[in-house]
């Protein structure tokens, strides 16, 4: 089924952006109920290190549950709604799904995945020993003990065989302060009841490919296993594609550049959700935009997080977060917390070129207050604006919500 008008394109963005929970002021609910139904819905969600502005994971349950607490996601952590383990990268998962990891557990004590990863197994030992007598230990307790004269103490060491023994499955990440992690044994994290048998290939497939539709709507192949580098599950996908689109469970639409996605059928037959007027400030590391092929497929917006490009080549700078507005991306904003100061600085404001408009300069100067306020910031300070035209306009703007 070919995709060609714009209408037709209009519809399956916001088929997109409703699967993500990005339509609606609060389309999970409120407080921690609504972060557990976001994990949930989303499968998973991304962490990352950069303190530039609030963690990436507790922006991106933010940009959904509109009261999130950043303490909340630790809460989360702790009561083991979810645990913590890599997806395509490090992220937050809902325990319902704790069994479709266990092949990747078992991947790393077999030296298949994360290859590269150092094993000490006489030094992982001492540490799995010492969590076993001594009960759950922080990262930190590590860099505490560095200065000891018991050698096997020695702080990298002992954090790379931690973070083995937690790859490998022995122990789970049950608490968060940031970002110091305190490990414990598995066994004693994980809630009575959970399934940890091995699911087959096929199922592991067959379960990803539901949760995909479910929260993207429509995906493409290479997304159905986005950033997982197991020949044998890509494989097991392919198969399960044929085989949805052989029964008619699975249609295929072709986007106007010829890009191919899958959706279910009934996708196509509801009413096109509503667009909110929001403006909402997302994550470089959102669920929504992580896959930047498909960004550009279906928004055409060409995205790129900077943060790894040396500062000169560096367009939209260190860490800009892409804005969405009625169903389309309309720009980004490179922005620093200053918290010392409660300043938020919007160091750059870059407008797509058909968003260039006064409506789309308000609706960011309406999101940036709550924003702000997420960031413990009690004022904001814009420095540049791209186009110029618009710089006087959003800085007033600014200034009057102060």
């Amino acid at each position: 089924m070919h995709f060609s008008k714009p209408k037709d394109l209009e519809k399956l963005r916001r088929i997109a952006l409703n699967s993500q929970g990005l339509i609606g002021s609060a389309p999970f609910g409120k407080g921690l109920s609504g972060a557990e139904a976001a994990i949930q819905h989303l499968t998973y969600i991304q962490l990352d290190s950069i303190l530039v502005i609030e963690r990436a994971h507790n922006h991106i349950w933010r940009s959904r549950v509109p009261d999130f607490k950043p303490e909340q996601s630790n809460q989360l952590l702790e009561s083991a709604t979810v645990f913590e383990y890599w997806a395509h990268a490090a992220a937050y998962l809902p325990m319902g799904d704790y069994r479709y990891y266990l092949a990747d557990r078992a991947a790393v004590r077999a030296g298949t995945l994360r290859k590269g990863y150092p094993r000490d197994r006489k030094r992982m030992k001492q540490v799995l020993k010492q969590v076993a007598d001594e009960g759950p230990l922080a990262s930190k307790d590590l860099e505490d003990r560095r200065t000891k004269s018991n050698g096997w103490w020695d702080w990298k060491p002992a954090k790379k065989a931690i973070e083995a023994l937690y790859l490998e499955g022995e122990l789970m990440i049950c608490s968060r302060a940031g970002f110091q992690k305190t490990y414990d044994l598995t066994e004693r994290v994980l809630p009575n009841g959970v399934d940890t048998t091995l699911p087959t290939t096929q199922e592991r497939a067959c379960h990803m490919l539901d949760q995909q539709l479910a929260c993207h709507g429509l995906v493409s192949t290479v997304g159905a296993t986005y950033g997982r580098r197991d020949a044998a599950l890509r494989k097991a996908m392919k198969t399960e594609l044929d085989k949805r689109h052989s029964t008619g469970e699975l249609i295929s639409v072709t986007l106007p550049n010829g890009s191919e996605y899958h959706t279910l059928p009934q996708q196509l037959d509801q009413p096109m959700p509503q667009l909110d007027n929001q403006l909402k400030i997302l994550s470089p590391f959102d669920n929504a935009v992580i896959q930047r092929k498909r960004l550009i497929d279906l928004f055409s917006f060409d995205y790129q997080l900077e943060c790894y490009v040396p500062k000169p080549k560096r367009k939209y700078g260190y860490l800009a977060l892409p804005l969405l507005y009625k169903g389309e991306f309309v720009g980004r904003i490179d922005c620093k917390a200053h918290r010392a100061e409660k300043v938020l600085e919007v160091k750059g404001a870059f407008f797509e070129e058909n968003c260039t408009t006064p409506a789309v300069s308000a609706a960011l100067a309406a999101a940036l207050p709550d924003f702000a306020k997420f960031q413990e910031c009690t004022d904001i300070r814009v420095t540049h604006v791209q186009p110029k035209g618009l710089q006087t306009l959003l800085k007033k703007a600014v200034a009057a919500r102060f």
